[in-house]
């Protein structure tokens, strides 16, 4: 300003003698010399003189004045030719582009943003005078930060047509680090418990880590703000900051932070009164009082309480009320009476909802979601439970509401719902890796809101060692206007479970569903499955023996020479003897020429063994019934930082189906914050179930429980926990081999005898096959983990790591050897690693397991891609 109004006086001191010598005149034409890109228009808009006025040298100053004041020019002279007025201009430059060098705690956005509330930034005019001005706001933000020794310096590089480029060049010095924090006056609480209140903390051996002990201007505001309300929410109202004091030193490299406090007296509640005009039951408005008689004063406990009295008026239509709790000391008893004041103000009653930014989605989709109705009165928290809804459906990157009110009315407002759209379907493809199912191909298409009617359409693939798999399914969210959603569902599956480490035997799986859902709330719903599926059983090599029974009967009797069957009187023949008569067999003897040999023999079991598979098939059909309940307030999907979610599920297979069974199965998790900043989170998860048959032998072993790996008891290797099958067997061959010099031709004559037998006469066994997981009925699990951030990580909201403790166990209450025992139980600790990249979540974990036992698989490290965890 100093350098302008010098400027100014300049040009006047110059200009006013010439004029004053001159008489007045009449301007018979208007001419402006200088212009690059201001406007001649705009030059006489601003200059208050027009051809045919009659001018004299007093009002020529006071319009270049004028003119001068618009900021478009650095300087102005008038002259004139006969009667023609001259305006010579030159104008400002304007800034063509501003650089920054040096700086990298604060990015290039913030510097600009700070500039352009100065008045500077690309585009604009260039002031000369404001270079110490923006000098100084740079350095201010610096200093914010604790940079004291922050240094700014702007050079202008003066470009053709009257442009200028800016290079500021920053020296961002070193953040000053808190040495000490001395609060002063404090009599009632040490220093050590005020300062924990603090997120400002003094710099330690640790801060290179943390990044604790720096200095924020902002931070220290914060933190006052912070310990008056400690005191006052522990009855000290009287309670002031009386100074604060930030000492550097010389160096500029340390802070130091003195804090001078009033602590006053501690206050209690002698009463809490009502006054105004109350509008519901004055007894109603009590409940929603967290202050009480003889409690000590708590600032946090009124301000809540006036929160929810103001919310109980809005639910009646008073959506302007104010609620104000007033304490007031009580003489000199060290009581205060709260009195809380209640102006409702005016029921508000809705006219019109609308909404605005829905281009794809039609209004009836909108218009479902809302709580709040036209033609009554305004709920405050109907209101907002619409805009939550609306929020929840997925179709919306913002939702905002306004209520303003209706012209001409006193009792009438407008709801008014604006949505930013955006893309509600997604095509996805992943590539994934799992210790359990190996390579993960697959690939997704699905729209929530189809064609804009909030209808959600998906189609899906997927192939791995373990599983291939194709599903369809369309869901109506709103079957019926009371919000009871219908959908089907069409599945086909291949697995084999051999390549997860289970049992050998495949499942070929087809089928669909028609499922219902209700809401009873915003955060329950409940839910009924009406499925059908046919599963066809491929088994392996090496069934286990309850899947199909061991050993197998042999047919006929097996004994031969040299590939050929043998039997008196009749010679060596290709076809089997049919007689089974030991005094017979006995005797067999085998000649090749004059060379005579012994053969085997043996009897065919009388009995069969049996699997499931030999008792029921291996083709099933299954008619099923699923009922769920589930309920979740977690603050969002994918890796919460609070709330809650559970469901149970029962799944009855009815008695129409081939094997009927049933399974109840119940999930919970809780996420519970351990700091304000939500960087230490306790998480509890558990999973429960039981299944059984209650019309067939034995419940489907593909409907199995299983446990063990990511995801479920870490530290033991994928399913491997619980019951365990039993290998395959067969009956055991005896092999003979003698080589002999046979009288009509010399070559070798190999005897081969059938089967094994004791000295009891029982047929001999061996195992053919492994004792694999199996699975059971009853699953018992659950997991404690303390979630903590991931150092030198600002956004902590892709990563996630935790230590935890895993225990579980499977159990089969229908195998005596594998019934319910707390002491069967396994447990693991160990630490874990989540990560969402661009192609899936990826998860690691290292545990160890804590009371293995010398059958158990145990797997230290593990890891998934394109899993969920």
């Amino acid at each position: 300003m100093l350098k302008t109004s010098l400027r100014y006086l300049t040009f006047v001191c110059l200009f006013l003698p010439v004029i004053s010598f001159a008489s007045s005149f009449t301007v018979t034409d208007i001419r402006v010399d200088g212009l690059q890109r201001v406007t001649a228009g705009s030059v006489f808009a601003s200059f208050p003189v027009s051809v045919g006025d009659t001018v004299d040298s007093a009002r020529l100053a006071k319009a270049s004045k004028l003119l001068y004041q618009t900021g478009s020019f650095d300087d102005i002279k008038l002259s004139r030719e006969g009667t023609i007025l001259i305006i010579e201009v030159k104008e400002r430059p304007f800034i063509s582009g501003i650089e920054f060098d040096g700086n990298s705690s604060i990015p290039d956005e913030e510097l600009s943003k700070g500039l352009e509330q100065a008045g500077l930034a690309e585009g604009r005019l260039f002031k000369r005078m404001t270079i110490d001005l923006i000098e100084q706001e740079l350095e201010r933000q610096y200093i914010g930060q604790g940079r004291y020794d922050a240094d700014v310096k702007v050079n202008i590089e003066e470009l053709a047509r009257n442009r200028v480029a800016l290079k500021i060049d920053i020296k961002e010095g070193t953040m000053a680090a808190v040495t000490h924090i001395n609060i002063v006056g404090n009599e009632e609480f040490d220093d050590e418990k005020l300062l924990n209140q603090f997120d400002l903390s003094e710099k330690g051996w640790l801060s290179w880590a943390t990044g604790s002990g720096n200095y924020s201007r902002e931070q220290l505001s914060g933190d006052l703000e912070k310990l008056k309300s400690w005191y006052m929410d522990r009855g000290y109202i009287d309670f002031s900051i009386e100074s604060t004091q930030v000492s550097i030193s010389p160096d500029k490299s340390q802070i130091f932070v003195t804090i001078n406090v009033f602590e006053g007296e501690q206050y209690t509640v002698n009463e809490v009164n009502l006054a105004g005009d109350i509008v519901v039951t004055e007894e109603e408005i009590r409940r929603l009082i967290l202050v009480e008689k003889d409690q000590t004063f708590s600032r946090q406990l009124v301000t809540l309480s006036a929160d929810f009295i103001t919310k109980r008026l809005g639910n009646e239509g008073y959506t302007f009320a104010n609620v104000n709790g007033i304490p007031q000391k009580v003489g000199d008893e060290k009581k205060v009476d709260v009195t809380f004041f209640v102006d409702p103000q005016k029921r508000a009653y809705v006219r019109r909802i609308s909404f605005k930014g829905n281009d794809k989605t039609k209004d009836e989709v909108l218009r479902r979601e809302m709580r709040q109705i036209e033609g009554g009165w305004a709920s405050t928290d109907k209101i907002e439970q619409s805009k939550t809804r609306l929020e929840r459906l997925g179709y919306f990157k913002t939702v905002n509401v306004e209520t303003p009110p209706v012209s001409g009315t006193t009792d009438q407002i407008d709801v008014v719902y604006t949505v930013e759209e955006q893309s509600s379907g997604s095509l996805t493809a992943s590539v994934g890796f799992s210790q359990t199912s190996g390579l993960i191909l697959s690939a997704a298409v699905s729209q929530n809101n189809w064609m804009g009617t909030g209808n959600r359409v998906s189609f899906g693939v997927s192939r791995s060692d373990f599983r291939s798999s194709v599903n369809f399914s369309y869901t109506n969210p709103y079957f019926t206007v009371d919000g009871i959603s219908r959908g089907f569902s069409l599945f086909y599956q291949e697995t084999d479970y051999s390549e997860a480490d289970i049992s050998s035997y495949q499942t070929d799986r087809y089928g669909g569903g028609i499922n219902f859902g209700y809401p009873i709330s915003n955060i329950e719903r409940i839910g009924i499955d009406f499925g059908v599926s046919r599963t066809k059983l491929t088994l392996g090599d090496e069934p286990a023996q309850e899947i199909s029974g061991s050993p197998n009967p042999i047919d006929g009797i097996d004994y031969y020479v040299n590939d050929q069957y043998y039997q008196p009187n009749t010679g060596l023949s290709n076809t089997p003897p049919q007689t089974s008569d030991p005094s017979v067999l006995n005797s067999i003897v085998c000649r090749y020429g004059e060379v005579p040999c012994n053969i085997g023999y043996f009897d065919p079991p009388s009995e069969e063994a049996q699997g499931f598979v030999d008792e029921e098939g291996d083709t099933f059909n299954d008619f099923s019934i699923t009922t769920s309940w589930t309920r979740s307030t977690l603050n969002r999907g994918l890796m919460p930082t609070s709330g809650s979610s559970q469901s149970l599920a029962l799944e009855l297979s009815t008695p129409v189906s081939d094997v009927p069974f049933y399974k109840l199965t119940y999930k919970g998790q809780m996420f519970k914050p351990l700091t304000k900043s939500q960087e230490y989170i306790f998480r509890l998860r558990t999973e429960l179930g039981y299944g059984d048959s209650y019309n067939a032998s034995a419940m489907p072993f593909w409907e199995h429980y299983y446990a063990g790996g990511i995801g479920s008891v870490r530290g033991f290797a994928s399913n491997s926990l619980g019951p365990r099958t039993t290998p395959a067997e067969q009956y055991k061959r005896i092999s003979a081999k003698t080589d002999v010099s046979c009288k009509d031709s010399v070559e070798e004559c190999e005897y081969v005898a059938a089967y094994q037998v004791d000295s009891d006469g029982n047929y001999v066994t061996e195992q053919i096959g492994d004792d694999d997981p199996f699975g059971g009925n009853l699953l018992v699990e659950g997991s404690a983990e303390l979630i903590f951030p991931l150092p030198f990580v600002e956004d902590q909201s892709s990563f996630r790591t935790a230590f935890f403790l895993d225990a579980g166990q499977v159990y089969d209450t229908n195998r005596e050897e594998y019934e319910f025992a707390v002491d069967e139980i396994r447990a693991a600790a160990g630490i874990s690693f989540s990560w969402v990249t661009p192609i899936g979540p990826l998860s690691f974990s290292l545990a160890k397991a804590l009371n293995a036992k010398d059958d158990d698989d145990t797997q230290i490290f593990e890891f998934a891609l394109g899993r969920p965890f």
